[in-house]
């Protein structure tokens, strides 16, 4: 199983991140590899302190946006939320989708760095 279809498999929208690169395959999986630079830069533990979330709300937004800019939607979808509960002060529901998507996010992540090698 390809790359590209792995990434389907656990929900990446491969053809629209493409589309939006002009349909380029090389750009996108070289900015995949930079999409897993990012999540290591601005890595979020669900077990963050609640006078944390101020910080926490860049760090997350960052995630979102590079996962958006890919159609990385499990990611992009669960940042999002995470993001709008920070800025809310909600830091126990953000820490509760945290929770959710982190599993899915590693297996993103492993994915990603597996065909990289």
């Amino acid at each position: 199983m390809s790359l590209f279809e792995e990434l389907e498999g656990l929900g990446v929208n491969v053809s629209e991140g493409m589309n939006r690169l002009g349909g380029n395959e090389s750009l996108y999986t070289r900015l995949l590899g930079t999409f897993t630079k990012t999540i290591g830069n601005y890595e979020i533990s669900a077990d963050f302190a609640p006078e944390e979330c101020e910080a926490l709300v860049e760090k997350a937004h960052a995630i979102k946006g590079t996962a958006g800019n890919l159609s990385i939607t499990p990611i992009y979808s669960a940042y999002t939320a995470i993001t709008d509960l920070l800025r809310a002060g909600k830091p126990e529901e953000a820490r509760a989708a945290l929770v959710e998507i982190l599993p899915v996010q590693k297996q993103i992540i492993e994915c990603i760095e597996k065909s990289m090698q």
